[in-house]
């Protein structure tokens, strides 16, 4: 199910009878025809049992299941937006910055340690993401919420990306993250550069940074 911009802050999703998505409590801002809105309190895909393991990583986030035929605009906080389109790979992204995604897609949780290690949780401390990701896979649509506007950086092999953790928002594909430090004599003293901490991503896919270092 395709999401169309309506403008940098709102974007419409077409439903169609037999389609569903899940969107952020909250975040209808108009539509046409028959649609349902009713709260998911399962916060997502995968049942109780994943609505649990969720719960327990902190990844649960209020949303609501959308059904029905007809048009609906999505937008939240006057929060950038970003359509972010899945062939099949995995996207990983904070619940809280979920607009609304395709009810096709199948949600989990990832331990962050799993990627980096013991930097990969002390990522999680230094972006103040905690310690757990959401994941989101298949072939679909997702939207997510950024501050000002975003941009996609493609990640290749031999071209590694390096990102601001507070800048970061999304990254999708083939790819491993981990923390790099640049601590210098110069930061003990108070006069580094202030980018101590970058996050370093490399393999095949992109990584989703917005234009501010202020998280949701």
């Amino acid at each position: 199910m395709p999401f169309r911009e309506i403008n940098s802050k709102m974007v419409e999703a077409t439903l169609a009878p037999g389609q569903k998505l899940f969107s952020q409590r909250g975040a209808m801002l108009a539509y046409r025809g028959e649609v349902s809105f009713t709260p998911n309190l399962q916060g997502g895909q995968g049942g109780v049992a994943s609505m649990i393991g969720r719960r327990v990583a902190g990844e649960s986030t209020p949303l609501m299941t959308v059904e029905g035929s007809g048009t609906v605009m999505f937008g939240h906080g006057g929060h950038h937006i970003q359509v972010i389109e899945l062939a099949g790979d995995t996207l990983y992204v904070e619940a809280d910055r979920l607009l609304a995604f395709d009810g096709t897609l199948r949600q989990g949780t990832m331990f962050m340690g799993s990627q980096g290690g013991v930097m990969g949780m002390v990522r999680g401390q230094v972006t103040g993401q905690g310690l757990f990701t959401t994941t989101l896979q298949g072939h679909g649509a997702v939207a997510v919420m950024a501050h000002g506007g975003v941009i996609e950086l493609p990640i290749a092999p031999g071209r590694d990306v390096h990102v601001d953790p507070q800048a970061y928002v999304a990254h999708h594909g083939d790819v491993r993250n981990r923390l790099s430090t640049a601590v210098g004599w110069r930061d003990m003293v108070g006069r580094g550069s202030g980018e101590a901490f970058q996050l370093e991503l490399s393999g095949s896919g992109a990584v989703y940074v917005q234009a501010s270092e202020e998280k949701l």
